[in-house]
């Protein structure tokens, strides 16, 4: 028997016991089923896995040499093979790190060159020492970039907000004008930085997205002026200077660094503009913090490596396809979504690294809200809905408000409370005595008190730090980085391509002509010609009127 074939086994084995029968049969259960690390708890004994589940999945990870692929990426190997690139975001949140060989060059000096770079022009823009073409103080930056280069930098700078100075982020990601609009039709382009986000300068929304903030500029400040309002993300010179930023307003990055790693370097210049060079080298230390972690704990103290194999027991042995991130920070409210691209378009695969199709399935569907929003609204589903979704909750024990304790004191209440309703559940006879008690009897007792059961014996893990700090964000972005390499590791896929999105990029190229009016039709099947034509019907309409 394989160690699937066992794991499997003890998946059919687990569900015939409760969650909560674990911690009767065990006392020591919590302490033995959690791991800290520093002020980290991550708590997974409200999971079904036991004793014999654990030594299989740490044989599972073995047998897939997670240990010696992690080694690879960190000492630059191409293991991002269907590219032939290295995988080195981790080496961004460490410039003076020992050398670092990437085709015959260390990049260590290009990231500290870099960093130094951004720090300068973060440093004089935020004391006002670098003005815009009227003489103002920055008022204002506006981040274009869609993906990584938006995703990233919008969580953290939420997440970080207490850390804010005077300056005020925006973001522009979705090409839908409505976006761009709404953004800039608040600013005054005279306090107004914008930053555009992409690698090859050739991103087609953020460019469109763009081009219209450079036109708002120049026509607002005049094209002899405009230009200084402009800075650039990208590693092409040569566009970046066609679009006219000036080269000391462009920081670029190599290409052993994908889009959704990528907020640690110059894709986080919105963030380091935002809270400053010192929280954002705390937030890189952070990073650095997790990735020793990762290197040296052993597998089963290791934060990345069990939150990696809770998820491969509750995708691949339970068959639950979803999971729920809860962040119980209001400031963490971005941090699902950035968390669907960093997990689903890393391990959303079905072919393995040797070309062949996927024996089983790869990464789930990711989703989530902050509590105690989530409560009110889809957590009904999570306690009595027949499909199992295990849920990942993460909170501080102490906010950034000392005068709204008792706010964070409620939080952690709910936060906890639901970890523990979703395990424990109410049966039949407390749920009947909540229904006498509110007045029902008879048949409408029965009725209603099995309306007011809960199976329990839903999944969940917790993860508890002090403070969402500088630090503590970096600790918690890399954790999750590094459990998606765990999780892609055992799955035998590459994590760091993405050639799922470029069939979608390709059809809407060959679309906008017509849509736009041009008079051949693209050869494309019934229901997308109807749809077509119904969109250019409705415009025909539209201008008539």
């Amino acid at each position: 028997m394989d160690i699937w074939d066992r794991l499997e086994s003890l998946g059919k084995k687990a569900l015939r016991r409760s969650i909560a029968s674990l911690f009767d049969e065990n006392p020591n259960r919590a302490e033995q089923y959690s791991a800290i690390f520093d002020d980290m708890l991550f708590d997974y004994s409200k999971t079904g896995m036991d004793d014999e589940a654990c030594k299989a999945l740490l044989a599972l990870a073995g047998e897939a040499d997670m240990c010696g692929k992690r080694d690879a990426m960190f000492r630059g190997d191409p293991i991002n093979t269907t590219e032939g690139r290295a995988v080195l975001h981790t080496a961004l949140r460490n410039p003076d790190g020992p050398p670092l060989i990437v085709e015959g060059e260390d990049i260590r000096p290009e990231i500290r060159n870099t960093l130094d770079a951004m720090s300068c022009f973060a440093a004089e823009v935020r004391a006002g020492k670098r003005r815009s073409s009227a003489g103002k103080q920055f008022t204002d930056v506006v981040n274009i970039g869609i993906g990584g280069s938006h995703l990233g930098p919008e969580m953290a700078c939420g997440a970080l907000s207490p850390y804010g100075g005077k300056l005020k982020v925006h973001f522009i990601s979705n090409v839908d004008g409505a976006a761009a609009s709404d953004v800039l039709a608040k600013l005054d382009p005279a306090g107004t930085l914008v930053i555009v986000a992409s690698k090859t300068f050739t991103t087609a929304e953020t460019m469109l997205n763009a081009a219209l903030a450079k036109r708002w500029l120049y026509r607002e400040l005049g094209e002899e002026a405009g230009w200084k309002h402009l800075v650039a993300v990208s590693s092409a010179m040569d566009k970046t200077r066609e679009f006219g930023v000036p080269d000391d307003a462009v920081f670029g990055f190599g290409d052993w660094v994908g889009g959704r790693y990528s907020v640690w370097g110059p894709v986080g210049l919105s963030l380091m503009l935002a809270i400053g060079p010192e929280a954002f080298s705390d937030f890189l230390e952070g990073g650095r913090d997790m990735d020793a972690h990762f290197q040296s704990a052993p597998l089963g103290e290791n934060l990345p490596v069990l939150l990696a194999l809770v998820g491969i027991w509750h995708n691949h042995i339970c068959g639950y396809g979803t999971r729920a991130v809860l962040p119980y920070d209001q400031r963490l409210s971005r941090l699902p979504a950035y968390l669907q691209q960093l997990e689903m378009e890393s391990n959303g695969k079905s072919v393995a690294l040797d070309g062949c199709r996927l024996p089983r399935h790869s990464g789930p569907v990711v989703w989530g809200e902050p509590g105690t929003n989530g409560q009110h609204a889809f957590h009904q589903l999570l306690h009595q809905g027949t499909r199992i979704v295990p849920c990942e909750f993460l909170v501080a024990a102490t906010g950034h408000e000392p005068e709204l304790a008792e706010h964070q004191d409620m939080l952690l209440a709910n936060c906890l409370a639901q970890s523990r309703a979703l395990m424990v559940g109410r049966d039949h006879q407390a749920a009947r005595q909540a229904a006498a008690q509110d007045g029902c009897k008879d048949k409408k007792l029965e009725t209603v008190a099995r309306h007011r059961e809960f199976e329990g014996d839903r999944p969940s893990t917790t993860l508890v730090y002090s403070k969402l700090t500088p630090r503590a964000l970096g600790r918690v972005v890399a954790l999750y980085e590094h459990r998606v390499f765990v999780e892609g590791a055992i799955l035998g896929i590459n994590s760091f391509d993405q050639w799922g999105v470029e069939l979608g990029k390709e059809l809407a190229d060959s679309l906008s002509p017509w849509i736009a009016g041009a008079d051949v039709a693209p050869n494309v099947d019934a229901s997308t010609r109807l749809l077509l034509g119904h969109v250019n019907d409705l415009r025909r309409k539209e201008r008539i009127q």
